[in-house]
């Protein structure tokens, strides 16, 4: 294409179009386009940081400059990996006290969807904030204040809630596999169900938790140990109990 720019040959294609002082007119990103420039001008290759070298690759391809090809693909080869957008990084306890401590008292946060893999949220009061969707993988939510949070279809696996307290939950199909639950407390003194319906509960241990009047309609509890929970009208109808203790 630069070839065609400046040849004096009438043979030549036009390479794009031009503006009203004959200046050609390039739909290509300055940011990539001026190393090359400066290096057709210095034969001296250099970028800038916060250039990525795979654009100005890009650029050399689309201009044939072949000389420069096999020195960008060395640098795009070595070049490091970029770490993960902090738009998609997992939220920390620092983060969501933060969060806890901006919202008035009667307004209830929005975390639907939202990543906290790993997190430490222990003794946090969360009552009423929606985690639909939610990633709470491997968190730790011991002795937290759940009540009234909803949480349906939230990936709570392996998550460590003992003494959580759970009353008028929302977990329809939550993930719940192998989350441990020792001593929570799932009922409400106003006679609201806490709502499992659904839920992946396989290999949880709930030892010792009052689950009185909870409803675990078509819940997967194989493996899952009840040993010593207050199960009063709780609703089991369709729950797989399956080798649970």
């Amino acid at each position: 294409m630069l070839a065609r720019m400046f040849s004096g040959g009438t043979e030549w294609l036009r390479p794009s179009d031009r503006d009203g002082s004959g200046a050609y007119l390039i739909d290509r990103s300055p940011t990539y386009f001026e190393p090359l420039l400066n290096y057709l001008r210095t034969r001296q290759l250099v970028l800038d940081q916060g250039v990525n070298p795979a654009g100005v690759l890009e650029e050399a391809r689309y201009f044939g400059i072949d000389s420069l090809l096999s020195r960008l693909e060395a640098m795009v080869a070595g070049a490091p990996q970029s770490p993960p957008s902090a738009d998609h990084a997992p939220l920390t306890r620092r983060e969501v006290v933060r969060a806890l401590l901006s919202t008035p008292s009667e307004a209830s946060l929005r975390f639907q969807g939202v990543d906290f893999t790993g997190a430490d949220l222990s003794k946090l009061d969360l009552r009423n904030i929606n985690f639909k969707y939610a990633c709470l993988r491997d968190c730790n939510l011991n002795s937290c204040n759940m009540t009234g949070c909803c949480l349906e279809r939230a990936d709570l696996s392996g998550a460590r809630m003992d003494s959580a307290q759970l009353s008028c939950v929302r977990m329809l199909c939550a993930n719940l596999e192998l989350t441990c639950m020792r001593s929570c407390n799932f009922e409400d003194p106003g006679g609201t169900r806490a709502n499992l319906e659904g839920a992946n509960m396989k290999g949880a241990i709930l030892t010792g938790s009052n689950m009185s009047s909870i409803n675990l309609r078509v819940a997967t509890l194989k493996n899952a140990n009840l040993q010593d929970c207050d199960l009063r009208l709780a609703i089991l109808a369709g729950a797989d109990l399956e080798r649970s203790d």
